[in-house]
């Protein structure tokens, strides 16, 4: 998320009442979670784990809770809780606003674009010419949608990221102030829901098409004319190159990258990065062949043992 003027370090440190390391007039230009980081974003880091991982990262502010050395031409915010500190800044520049109508008035819907009844349209949604937006659609704030594309009943574009810290007695959730894009000739099945980047963009690919009851998670990259069916599940922050299939009930971890081409069959549960076009099977996914062989060994398991009994 961008801010809509640069800040100063001192200026962001005194929203969040914290200390500062670094010039006091630093410039700050927006916040990121780590996957989306740009020169001017804060990150917030909040493990020992990841400190080196944040301050290495493309991020020039770091918001962190303990006092390290700080990075040539970087900044440190210091709070007890960078989690908390970091929802606060959200809060304070990207306020929720309850929506007044079912169609917002800063929405712009181009020409030839139908909308059926019952469609939730937000806050300064752009939506291109010739789609066709079906009953029960919902569309959150900020969404851009291009041109042909058609969107079934029920689907809901728009949603906050799955994004939680575990306290021990209860979950504290990042607020989502990021936003969706979809793109030229895109076509989305019922039931469906495409969550919106935590401060980034999640972005459907010209000329992809997704079937029903389809989930995609929050900063997610579709590229260009893929084919998701039915009841795949794509966690946050992956990213699918062009021309990439995932056939019924494919399970997708978050934070990896799908190389062009690649096909997955039903059911399959893709756990590592994808670096060869190949088709995949099985969970955890392999190389189909390979995958087909290990299953047609499996069920010569049981004769296998009842004639090792028998031999001995």
């Amino acid at each position: 998320m961008k801010f809509p003027i640069t800040y100063h370090l001192s200026q962001i440190a005194e929203i969040l009442s914290c200390e500062f390391i670094g010039r006091a007039d630093f410039p700050v230009q927006g916040m990121n979670e780590i996957h989306m980081v740009e020169p001017g974003d804060i990150v917030f880091v909040d493990h020992p784990k990841y400190y080196k991982k944040a301050l290495n990262s493309a991020a020039t502010v770091i918001l962190i809770n303990k006092k390290v050395d700080c990075p040539e031409g970087k900044a440190l915010l210091i709070a007890e809780d960078p989690f908390s500190a970091f929802n606060k800044l959200a809060s304070h520049f990207q306020k929720f606003q309850p929506a007044l109508s079912t169609i917002s008035p800063t929405a712009k819907i181009g020409k030839d674009t139908i909308i059926q009844p019952n469609v939730f349209i937000g806050e300064n949604v752009e939506i291109g010419q010739n789609c066709l937006i079906h009953a029960n659609v919902s569309i959150g704030s900020g969404t851009k949608i291009g041109n042909q594309v058609i969107i079934h009943s029920g689907s809901v574009l728009g949603g906050d990221a799955f994004y939680y810290k575990n306290r021990g007695d209860h979950f504290d959730k990042l607020i989502s102030t990021g936003d969706i894009a979809i793109e030229d000739d895109v076509e989305i099945g019922a039931l469906t829901s495409i969550d919106r980047g935590v401060t980034g963009t999640t972005r459907i690919g010209k000329g992809t098409k997704i079937d029903n009851q389809v989930q995609i998670g929050h900063d997610t990259q579709i590229g260009e004319r893929c084919l998701i069916a039915s009841q795949v599940g794509i966690a946050g922050c992956v990213i699918v190159e062009d021309e990439v299939t995932f056939w019924g009930q494919v399970g997708v971890i978050s934070g990896i990258r799908i190389a062009k081409g690649s096909v997955f069959l039903a059911q399959s549960g893709v756990g590592k990065e994808v670096i060869d076009k190949g088709t995949y099977f099985g969970s955890p996914a392999g190389p189909f062949k390979q995958k087909a062989r290990e299953v047609a060994s499996l069920s010569q398991l049981p004769q296998l043992i009842k004639k090792l009994k028998n031999d001995n």
